[in-house]
Parts: structure tokens; sequence; C-alpha cells
């Protein structure tokens, strides 16, 4: 799934992972993928996210509450959510033949549109 991706945005991807693993979830959604951009401090994605009037500081505590935590066990695995793997392909489309950037993840993210996550960008940035 992530072949075509820059180091940067595989940290992202393994952040979100950890994000996931730090909630107790056993899925990585789109939630978990937006914290980690914002946890990955890219100069691109923090330009854009000032740019459509998203503060990070809220944004993190807003979607930390709004994923609450799982069951207190050990999962076998992580499954990734249809909506992320979404989010990857719109990523990997926008980008052409050349490389996935945590940018290209956000903007994928508002572009897909569905879930808490896109909502939040959309609401915040008041493009409703």
């Amino acid at each position: 799934m992530i072949t075509r991706f820059s180091p940067a945005a595989k940290r992202v991807l393994r952040a979100a992972e950890q994000e996931c693993r730090n909630h107790n979830h056993y899925y990585v959604g789109v939630e978990h993928l937006l914290l980690a951009l914002l946890d990955e401090h890219d100069p691109a994605v923090d330009a854009r996210l000032a740019e459509i009037g998203v503060r990070a500081d809220e944004a993190r505590v807003t979607l930390r509450a709004s994923l609450g935590t799982g069951e207190e066990r050990l999962w076998d695995g992580i499954l990734v959510t249809p909506r992320v793997r979404s989010v990857v392909r719109l990523a990997e489309a926008a980008a052409g033949g050349g490389l996935v950037e945590p940018l290209g993840l956000l903007e994928a993210i508002r572009e897909e549109g569905g879930g808490f996550a896109a909502d939040f960008l959309r609401t915040t940035s008041g493009a409703g």
C-alpha cells in the first residue's frame, strides 16, 4: 500500500498506526492519519493548515477526544479502514508518477470528504 510514499509520508503512516494503538483501537482510521499529520510537523502541511485556518493544537485535542479509547486488550493485528484506503488511492492519483508526500495525504483527506476528520477540517476552515 505504501510503495510510492516518501520517507516523510511513511513516517506519517507509522505514526497513524501508533495513534491507533495509543487509543486501543484495532483499526487505523482517517482520524488517526490526521493526528499523525499534525504531529509530523511537515512544513507544507503546517502551512496548508494555517492557510485554511486550522490550529494544530486545537485539532489534536478535538480529534483525540473524538476517538475515545477502545478495549484494554491486545489485538492480533491492525486493520486499515476502507476510508483510509480511499485516501491513499486519492493521494497516489494526485501524485501521478511521483511520491506521495504528507501534504498529499492531507489534501486527500479533504478531497475524500467523509468522516469526522474531513468534517473537522471543513468546519474549522469555514468551507462548509
